[in-house]
């Protein structure tokens, strides 16, 4: 009997064992609240301010630059509810992830909005960002990379241009952090992250804010946080995202590259032995992300048929009120409704072995020809 094959590490990912330990040690040797004055409470104090100084160190920004929240969709809201008001204008895409897409529409008037299309390649363009610019505009937001497709966007260029404009760019972090090496650009205002994206647990996330920007306060109540998000800190959680991000600076370099490498084998191979087989995406995109359209074959039939068989992947279309709804990403992308609902999206992590691709690979091949 051959074990599951989960290919769905863009929607999260599994907890490395080294950082369930510190988890289990913490949990047993750390039970005071960072904010009580005794020796329990300045222990647990001291541990949250080292889990602080290591995660600034290896993404090079200040610890009083990291605000720890839930995950990146508070982290999301925090910052561009911290900044916006009614008066701005906001350039963004129309294929962002919901938290920045659904928290611009509620807090902002659309016609203060520009969402900008993104076209077959799928993602913004600094042209695109350029001539978007308005003298009112002041915030830009935008993902580093689509989490549906993996296809990345020049934040660098985008980054210098807002540097120049004295514009904030706001950049949603979540589908880079734990693929590829990267280094936040000159020109980012703030940068937003989720833990188990990249091997931590669920519930834990920061958000890096740059000086001078100042938020206002997103949960009021207690001074945690540099006074912007009160509530008592989820230490275990920074601290097994501490782990998390320690064991990746480790290991990122050659797992980005074998992630590739298996990506593109997979692709090739499907390709190769399937007909009308077509990447989601001409962009530039990140390596452990393919998003796949199996032209003549319904996308959720495919999943399901897939997980039976014990490949897990996710779909290029949602599922809601027992109707398929296709995905606004690849629509957006200019994908015909047909196409959006025959794609599916499979990601890797670095825990991903050549074994289980060339198996997923075999009962992909296999169970797409039963179902055209």
């Amino acid at each position: 009997m051959h074990h599951k094959i989960y290919l769905d590490n863009n929607a999260t990912t599994a907890v490395d064992q080294e950082t369930i330990d510190e988890i289990v040690s913490a949990l047993q040797n750390l039970i005071g609240n960072p904010s009580s004055v005794h020796f329990y409470g300045q222990q647990a104090k001291a541990r949250l301010q080292k889990a602080r100084d290591e995660i600034a160190k290896i993404l090079k920004c200040l610890p009083n630059e990291i605000i720890f929240t839930s995950g990146a969709t508070e982290a999301l809201n925090l910052v561009l509810r911290g900044i916006l008001n009614d008066e701005s204008h906001v350039i963004t895409s129309d294929v962002e992830h919901s938290a920045v897409f659904e928290t611009l529409k509620q807090i902002k008037d659309s016609s203060s909005i520009t969402f900008l299309s993104v076209g077959a390649h799928g993602a913004v363009t600094f042209d695109a960002v350029k001539k978007a610019y308005r003298k009112d505009t002041k915030v830009i937001v935008l993902m580093a990379v689509n989490n549906e497709t993996g296809v990345k966007t020049d934040i660098k260029s985008i980054a210098a241009f807002a540097k120049e404009k004295g514009i904030h760019f706001v950049v949603d972090g979540v589908a880079l952090l734990g693929k590829e090496p990267f280094e936040i650009p000159e020109g980012v205002s703030a940068m937003c992250f989720s833990g188990h994206k990249f091997h931590a647990p669920k519930g834990i996330g920061f958000a890096i804010v740059r000086r001078p920007l100042k938020l206002k306060p997103y949960i009021t109540g207690g001074n945690q946080e540099f006074g912007i998000r009160g509530g008592t800190e989820n230490l275990i959680g920074i601290i097994a995202m501490q782990s998390a991000l320690r064991i990746l600076n480790q290991k990122l370099e050659n797992a980005s590259k074998e992630m590739k490498r298996l990506r593109d084998k997979l692709e090739t191979s499907l390709q190769k032995e399937l007909p009308n087989v077509i990447v989601n995406g001409s962009g530039p995109r990140v390596a452990n992300t393919t998003n796949l359209c199996f032209k003549g074959v319904e996308g959720e039939l495919l999943m399901a048929h897939l997980d039976r068989e014990g490949v897990a992947v996710s779909l290029g279309s949602a599922c809601a009120s027992g109707a398929i709804e296709p995905s606004r990403i690849l629509l957006n992308m200019g994908l015909s409704v047909d196409d959006a609902i025959s794609s599916i999206r499979i990601s890797l992590s670095r825990m991903t072995s050549e074994a289980e691709i060339d198996r997923a690979i075999d009962i992909i091949i296999k169970t797409v020809k039963r179902l055209l």
